[in-house]
Order: C-alpha cells, then sequence, then structure tokens
C-alpha cells in the first residue's frame, strides 16, 4: 500500500465532514476519533471473540492430556492473556495508518501500545510461573519447598526490568546506565531491605532444610505453636492448634531460635517424661513377711528371688547381723517399685521397646523424692499420646499402695479441717480449744 492510499484510509471521513462545513483542522481531528472509536470496538470484539475460542479449546485440550500442568495454566488465566496478543498487534499495524500525517500523536499512542506490551508479557510470564509453582506443589519432592519465595524473588526482578522498560517508553532515556544503576541499587537496597533479607532466609532454610511446609515448630518470641502451612519470602505462616494463625518473619528462623518437632515426628516414638513425688517417710527396708507379699505381684516376683539370693550371699561374705534389719544389704519397697515399673513399661504395647525406657530417682526435694518416668510412645499423634501417657501414670498411681508407698500432695482445705476434727475428738478436754 503506498503512501497515498494510506492517507486516503485514514482520513475515510474527512472529506465527508469538510463537505458538511467543517474546517480541514477539525475535520482532520474529529476524523482521527471516529476511526479510534471504531478501531477500539474492533479491537476490543475481536478481544472477546478470541477469549472465548481460545480459553475454550486450551479448556478442551487440558481436558484431554494426563498432566495437571494446563490445568493450572487454565486457573491462572493464561489463556486469556494470550487472547489479548492478536487485537494488540493490530493496533500496533493500524496505527501507523491512522496518525501518518500525524506523527506527535502517533507517538503517543505508539508508546502506549509498547508500554501495554510490556505489561501484558509480564503477566503471560507470571501465569506460566505460578502454574509452575502450583504443578510443582503436586510432586513430593517440592511439596515442603518454600516455592512462593523463589516466585516472589523472580516476580520482583521481573517487574523491576519491566520498570525500566516502561521508563525508555515513556522517557527514551537509557536506564542501563552506571549512574542510574548505582541509585537505583541504593533506592532498591533501601525499600526491598526486609525482602532481601526474606529472600536470603529462604535460601538458607531450603539448604540447610531448617523448616518445610508441614512441620510442627513451637516459636515462643511470636506465639506460634503449630504446624507451617506456606512459607514465601516475607513471612512464615503457622497454624496453631487453637485454629488461630501466627506470621513469622522468615528472617527470624534463622536468626533466633525455635523447636521443630519433625525430628520426633520422624523418629520411632514420642517422649514422656513425667515424674511423681514420692513421701521420703513411705521409704523403708522390706520384711521378710512383706517380700513374700510381694513375691505375688508377677512382674517383680523373679527380680525379688534372684535380687535377694544375690544380696544374701553377700551378707553371708560380710557376716552381716541379720537381727538388726539395717545390717548388710536390704532390698527396700522403693527400689522394688522402680522395678515394677520398668517391667510395667517394658509390657505395655503403647510404649515403644526399642527406643530408651528409664525409671530414675531425682534428687530430693521438699515435696519428696521424684520418680522419673522417661520412655517413647509408639504412637506419635497428640490424642494417641496423650491417652497413653494418661494410662500408664494412671496405673503407676494405683500401684503406689502396694507397695507401701505414700505420693505427695499438698494439704487440702479438707485435710486441715480433718485434722482439727481429730483433735478435738482425741485430746484431752482441757486441751481442746
Amino acid at each position: 500500500m503506498d503512501k497515498e492510499k494510506i492517507i486516503s484510509f485514514s482520513n475515510i471521513f474527512k472529506d465527508y465532514l469538510i463537505d458538511q462545513g467543517l474546517t480541514a483542522f477539525t475535520a482532520k481531528h474529529i476524523n482521527i476519533v471516529v476511526v479510534l472509536i471504531i478501531l477500539a470496538g474492533l479491537a476490543y470484539l475481536l478481544d472477546r471473540i478470541l477469549r472465548k475460542i481460545i480459553v475454550k479449546l486450551f479448556v478442551l485440550f487440558s481436558e484431554k492430556t494426563e498432566t495437571t500442568f494446563d490445568d493450572f495454566l487454565v486457573q491462572s488465566k493464561f489463556p486469556r492473556y494470550v487472547a489479548h496478543i492478536i487485537p494488540l498487534i493490530l493496533l500496533k499495524l493500524t496505527f501507523p495508518v491512522i496518525f501518518v500525517d500525524l506523527p506527535f500523536w502517533f507517538e503517543i499512542f505508539n508508546v502506549a501500545i509498547n508500554v501495554y506490551g510490556i505489561i501484558l508479557i509480564v503477566k503471560i510470564i507470571r501465569s506460566v510461573l505460578r502454574s509452575s509453582k502450583n504443578f510443582l506443589r503436586t510432586k513430593e519432592q517440592y511439596s515442603d519447598k518454600p516455592l512462593e519465595s523463589y516466585l516472589q524473588v523472580i516476580l520482583i526482578f521481573l517487574w523491576g526490568l519491566a520498570g525500566m522498560f516502561v521508563i525508555y517508553e515513556l522517557t527514551g532515556k537509557d536506564v542501563l546506565s552506571l549512574a542510574s544503576l548505582g541509585a537505583a541499587s541504593a533506592i532498591l537496597l533501601l525499600i526491598f531491605k526486609d525482602t532481601i533479607l526474606g529472600f536470603v532466609a529462604s535460601i538458607q532454610v531450603s539448604v540447610n532444610d531448617i523448616v518445610r511446609i508441614g512441620d510442627w515448630i513451637t516459636f515462643s518470641k511470636y506465639g506460634a505453636d503449630g504446624t507451617v502451612i506456606d512459607i514465601n519470602l516475607a513471612t512464615v505462616r503457622v497454624q496453631n492448634f487453637d485454629n488461630t494463625f501466627t506470621t513469622i518473619p522468615t528472617y527470624a528462623l534463622i536468626s533466633d531460635s525455635f523447636q521443630n518437632w519433625r525430628g520426633m515426628q520422624e523418629s520411632g516414638g514420642r517422649r514422656i517424661k513425667r515424674a511423681i513425688y514420692i513421701k521420703q517417710s513411705s521409704i523403708k527396708y522390706l520384711t521378710p513377711d512383706k517380700m513374700e507379699e510381694l513375691k505375688k505381684i508377677q512382674l517383680v516376683k523373679n527380680y525379688i528371688e534372684h535380687r535377694q539370693l544375690e544380696i544374701d550371699r553377700h551378707n553371708k561374705r560380710v557376716e552381716a547381723d541379720k537381727s538388726v534389719l539395717i545390717n548388710g544389704r536390704n532390698q527396700t519397697n522403693f527400689g522394688v517399685f522402680r522395678k515394677y515399673l520398668d517391667s510395667t513399661l517394658r509390657n505395655n504395647t503403647g510404649v515403644n521397646n526399642d527406643m530408651m525406657i528409664m525409671v530414675r530417682q531425682l534428687q530430693p526435694t521438699q515435696q519428696g523424692i521424684p520418680l522419673e518416668i522417661y520412655c517413647f510412645s509408639t504412637d506419635k499423634r497428640w490424642e494417641n499420646y496423650e491417652a497413653i501417657m494418661s494410662d500408664v501414670f494412671d496405673h503407676l498411681i494405683a500401684a503406689v499402695p502396694y507397695f507401701d508407698l505414700e505420693l505427695f500432695e499438698e494439704p487440702s482445705g479438707n485435710d486441715i479441717k480433718a485434722l482439727l476434727d481429730l483433735n478435738k475428738t482425741v485430746l484431752p478436754s482441757h486441751l481442746k480449744k
């Protein structure tokens, strides 16, 4: 198409308007406005038609394929963005025709089209990246990785690059000069300080495998105690066990101390570590009669017999005078009770016998002697773990009287009242108040 035909096409309404009595200047500008409106209407109509066709074809295609990647492309509006390309190309090709003798307006609309094209390209790339992230989330090896952090970094870089091209389109100045880069770097470091720290932290978290999505963490500083459900560039989101949510700065995961329970979840059991307090005054040597009584308890019968044979041999060797019980070596009700608890734990199906099992005596306190149980439950689920631990201590507390031991507990109001009532009954009348 030569220049004369182009001018004739672009001035399709100009001659008619001049014939209606308008000046050439006015007719020319009205002609441009009318042509632009017609062109905009055609572009919009074409965009709507193409959008429906492309989206429909893409949906049909995704339904016939086995991969889910194209499904995620549909969800991220990738086909809709692609449909915008053809109307954009149409406008890009027709603007030189419309503004053939109006270079000033051509430059303005051409810049607008270029800026829109840059933004459209970024949106297309963004939809592909988001689809890739969602697709990788379905893969087991990537399900617990902070993909959101990497996506945000790429998008920041992408929008920054797009911003440079937009500035170049609007000003015509090269934004890649050294001075411009230095100033831009300083501004970016100031504005995106937390983002940069978060990016560095997310890389360290991923490389060092500090936290994964799905981990149970306890972070007292931020009041977090629950499951990590999202790791992104700036924050880590935790769903607490009371169904509240806590957000933690990503950088805090490498700058502060927190507790990750993944090791427990991946191990063979969950630790039970709890003590009861035995009154010291209830601990005593076993008499022969009491020893015979305790032999009726199946879990300690063999222990008492073998232990007593060993003790008798020792006492005989040192010629201990057993007319007084304290002489030589003796078994105690507390020692037999500890052995009973150890045997009970080892015969409990809720306790993992392949991990440490220990019943130990701790340093005496004002409340008595702590007797601590240290073992691991076979079931690590919270409610089952609590049930196993409760069953163990229910049995332990109920078994204490069989060994003539007593548990310590602070006196209650009823205890004091009972003591006062006893005083009124037992004391002579002249001592009663």
